[in-house]
């Protein structure tokens, strides 16, 4: 069967590393999380007080950001990668509400991006991967033969955020959710080196009433149309 790039982009909280996961299990193909490099360096600036509430240092970020070693490491009990930073796994600590706050900002710098996208395009270069984030079908892989771009309701997400911090032990409120979603949306989408935007030629997905497995089949479907005609 002919291997393809599958692209997802999206809002953030609209499930993509999940679909992303689903679909690289199912396919036998590479998945790659793009938001937890980007969260990675996130929680770098946050341990070397580069980014604060109220203060963000980029000079200093960019000037070290030849000290952040990325690395991604198979996890069998969990069946997926896990995020390693400096050869230390922090899986747990960049999927807090606290570095959530501050991702988008990061993500922002135009040198941040520049090594991150290099780093995913060489990832990407025998294709039969999955890779999902903000700009994965409009600059990371232009070429994709599959782009998807996943949406949903600011309260919906909010929702499923807040839950599934919950889930986790993490002492935070629906509202503080539903705030830093909002605020994400409004950084990823108005910032100048690559802002979220949808691929002219990306598929939209609304989830909002969607559960896993609707949308997982849906999806599928689609992969399986491309690959016949690929």
């Amino acid at each position: 069967m002919k291997k393809i790039t599958i692209a997802i982009d999206g809002f953030s909280s609209t499930g993509k590393s999940t679909l992303a996961k689903q679909l690289a299990k199912e396919l036998e193909y590479v998945y790659v999380d793009t938001g937890a490099m980007y969260r990675a360096v996130a929680y770098f600036a946050m341990q070397h007080n580069f980014i604060g509430a109220d203060f963000f240092d980029k000079n200093a970020l960019i000037e070290n950001l030849s000290k952040i070693q990325l690395e991604f490491k198979f996890n069998s009990d969990l069946g997926f990668a896990e995020m390693y930073l400096n050869g230390d796994n922090v899986e747990k600590q960049i999927r807090t509400i606290e570095v959530s706050n501050f991702v988008s900002k990061v993500a922002a710098v135009s040198e941040v991006r520049a090594k991150l996208v290099e780093q995913q395009q060489e990832m990407g270069k025998n294709k039969a991967i999955v890779m999902d984030g903000r700009d994965i079908g409009t600059v990371v892989f232009p070429d994709a033969e599959l782009k998807i771009f996943m949406t949903a309701s600011a309260e919906t997400r909010a929702q499923r955020r807040f839950d599934e911090l919950q889930q986790k032990g993490d002492n935070v409120s629906y509202e503080e959710v539903l705030k830093n979603v909002v605020e994400r949306d409004h950084m990823d989408t108005h910032r100048e080196d690559s802002p979220l935007v949808i691929a002219e030629d990306a598929i939209e997905i609304d989830n909002s009433y969607l559960n896993k497995e609707e949308q997982f089949a849906a999806v599928l479907e689609l992969v399986n149309d491309v690959v016949k005609t690929a």
